[in-house]
């Protein structure tokens, strides 16, 4: 009973502390905007902590977060093994030449009325199909090492990167562009000098939702034929080993790649989009 006492006084001090600290001038500062979310994250592991115990709850059915933390500091070798394979081999791979694809057909697109009415439609098509369709038909061309994972993410990603660049590359407005012709302009120094600046913050945002759809895809594509690492196949392994601290110890690294990464996107789009009505706060 104490244990849940903990839990309830950690939520309502949490609460109170984020209340004062949100009515504040420091919550305007970067350090203010940091510190709401990392003191609202500690609550919830805290309060985690509390029920579970306090609850006796299985660790079958949820490990308290000491648990998962103790599985990450006592599997650091495996952890990192199963990163690399997974999130730099798999899912970087994959985003880089998934991306880099799709910019230079949407310049292509761009350039041809005909592929911008024929492709499209058929990239809207392939953009829903289940990756769970997808990712057995990747494993018996590609194999079942990190290639196969790649070419699920490339699949994942190209059509959205291709879409949001596609719209970018009209962004521009129509006085622009007769502008540009009006000084004689090549297609070549329009695409440089007008419309792929106008189209950075579509790349970006295409960028983006691409960089949370790359580990995701190759995780769930290690579900169906991977070597003995990456994190798809030790979260399989340890659902039958009911190794659930294992499972969380793969999901928090995931969670930690996964923003970390998309962060390192959004920081690269303010400094190329710095000119940007989005960007002025």
């Amino acid at each position: 009973m104490s244990w849940v006492l903990i839990a309830l006084a950690a939520w309502v001090l949490g609460w109170w502390i984020n209340t004062r600290l949100a009515a504040a001038p420091l919550a305007r500062t970067r350090a203010g905007k940091l510190a709401v979310p990392v003191i609202f994250g500690l609550t919830v592991l805290v309060v985690w902590e509390g029920l579970v115990r306090g609850l006796d709850v299985s660790p079958v059915i949820l490990p308290p977060p000491s648990a998962v933390l103790a599985a990450l500091a006592g599997s650091l070798p495996v952890l990192w093994e199963d990163f690399v394979q997974t999130a730099v081999k798999g899912a970087l791979s994959g985003y880089l030449i998934g991306c880099g694809a799709a910019f230079l057909t949407a310049i292509l697109i761009d350039r041809s009325p005909f592929l911008q009415r024929g492709l499209l439609p058929v990239g809207n098509f392939v953009a829903a199909l289940p990756i769970v369709g997808i990712a057995p038909i990747m494993v018996m061309w590609f194999g079942f090492d990190w290639q196969s994972k790649a070419a699920v993410v490339v699949v994942m990603v190209f059509f959205p990167m291709l879409v949001n660049t596609v719209a970018g590359l009209k962004a521009s407005d129509h006085m622009q562009r007769d502008l540009m012709a009006t000084w004689s302009a090549s297609y070549g120094q329009s695409l440089l000098k007008l419309r792929l600046p106008a189209a950075m913050p579509f790349v970006f945002n295409g960028l983006k939702i691409a960089s949370t759809l790359a580990l995701i895809g190759a995780i769930v594509a290690e579900f169906f034929g991977s070597p003995t690492r990456g994190m798809g196949f030790r979260i399989n392994a340890s659902i039958g080993q009911l190794a659930l601290d294992m499972i969380w110890a793969e999901i928090v690294v995931a969670a930690i790649a996964g923003s970390a990464f998309y962060g390192l996107v959004a920081m690269i789009e303010k400094r190329v989009t710095f000119w940007h009505p989005s960007q002025r706060h």
